[in-house]
């Protein structure tokens, strides 16, 4: 009998966790670089959580270095979105000023490849004068400015939402930097929301959109590694990336074939990150 119970455990195990020689299902691009904060780190965090929580495995860009208008090298090659299952954008390039250049990624994704934003990338490109709210539009939500920095106390708005599943009802992160959000586009769903103390205002921290043909998740957590480096985030992020891809069972598991390898720790050499330039507020256009 004991025999017998062991067995039915590990064929358990094995149908919900991935084995390290499998070959992932999905494959993504992560876009990353640009100014504030630790992509080097970054992008070790978000490639290997997810690759432990869903069966994935990425393509890098990264470029840019710490500057703000560098234009990404892979947004100019023909049909560069559709070589891909999802695009992860943690990139920070605000001073990009090219209204065709950025209208083309909101583009790209309209016609169906999932997006999944992270942080900064809400910031990228808002010095194109009219590619900025197309951008924003992919996203769902228009930010412009961040409030002090000071750890977050996130609240789960819509519990029942499978990209919700595990997440504690209140989250307080280890640290973090809350993006003021000044408009939600037509398609955005809130799913967590934090209350601002320099804004006396309650501004969405995570949701999901829908741009075209293409499924959206995003978070405006993420600009320090502690807080990337959780279980909390990384399981809503997992989730968030899932369900865009349309691989998300309803109560918050891979579908079937799509576990990943199984969660450990992420070892980091160091965490660091600065503040996100200010932005003056422009106006309404």
């Amino acid at each position: 009998m004991q025999r017998l119970a062991l067995c039915l455990a590990i064929c358990l195990s094995t149908t919900l966790t991935a084995t390290a020689d499998e070959k992932p299902k999905l494959k993504g691009l992560l876009i990353t670089g640009g100014c504030c904060h630790d992509y080097n780190n970054q992008k070790q965090i978000i490639a290997e959580g997810l690759a432990q929580r869903l069966s994935i495995a990425f393509d890098v860009v990264h470029e840019g270095g710490t500057g703000r208008d560098h234009k990404v090298s892979v947004y100019s090659e023909p049909g560069w979105a559709g070589k891909y299952d999802v695009i992860v954008h943690n990139e920070c390039f605000g001073g990009v000023a090219d209204d065709d250049f950025v209208k083309s990624i909101a583009q790209a994704h309209h016609e169906g490849v999932p997006a999944v934003f992270i942080h900064c990338s809400l910031h990228s490109y808002r010095a194109a004068p009219n590619g900025a709210d197309a951008w924003r539009e992919l996203i769902g939500v228009t930010s412009r400015r961040h409030e002090k920095h000071r750890a977050v106390l996130v609240k789960n708005v819509h519990a029942e939402h499978p990209v919700m599943a595990g997440v504690p009802l209140e989250w307080k992160t280890p640290a973090g930097e809350l993006y003021i959000i000044e408009k939600h586009w037509p398609n955005c769903v809130p799913l967590a929301m934090a209350y601002g103390q320099d804004t006396k205002q309650i501004h969405t921290v995570a949701w999901t959109n829908n741009f075209g043909k293409a499924r959206v998740f995003g978070t405006s957590l993420g600009h320090h590694n502690e807080t990337m480096n959780n279980d909390v985030w990384l399981g809503m992020f997992s989730r968030g990336v899932l369900w865009a891809c349309d691989k998300l069972e309803q109560n918050g598991d891979p579908k079937p074939g799509f576990a990943g390898t199984g969660i450990k720790p992420i070892k980091l050499p160091g965490l660091k990150a600065e503040p996100d330039p200010v932005s003056k507020k422009p106006k309404t256009r």
